[in-house]
């Protein structure tokens, strides 16, 4: 009975880590590899740099985005930050 009273701070310690840190941050890190695989050419998109553009093209890891003048630049799907489509 002694153990269990020695055990059960622990227990609830890591249930608290568990709910406040662990949890939260693996729905985040699932809402973002979701985001990067629904990419698509024409998404307006917002990279981890700060660079607005539209996707032209998307391959297994890299986007190639359209940014001013038509320019394209080359990016890893990973710098994506966010998708900025008007709905």
């Amino acid at each position: 009975m002694e153990m269990v009273g020695t055990l059960l701070p622990l227990i609830l310690m890591f249930a608290i880590f568990y709910f406040l840190l662990i949890r939260p941050q693996q729905k985040k890190q699932k809402a973002i590899r979701e985001m990067h695989n629904a990419l698509q050419r024409g998404d307006k998109i917002i990279t981890i740099g700060g660079l607005h553009g539209t996707i032209d093209a998307v391959d297994e890891d890299t986007i190639v985005l359209l940014v001013n003048d038509n320019r394209k630049l080359t990016f890893d799907r990973a710098a994506i930050r966010e998708v900025v489509n008007p709905d």
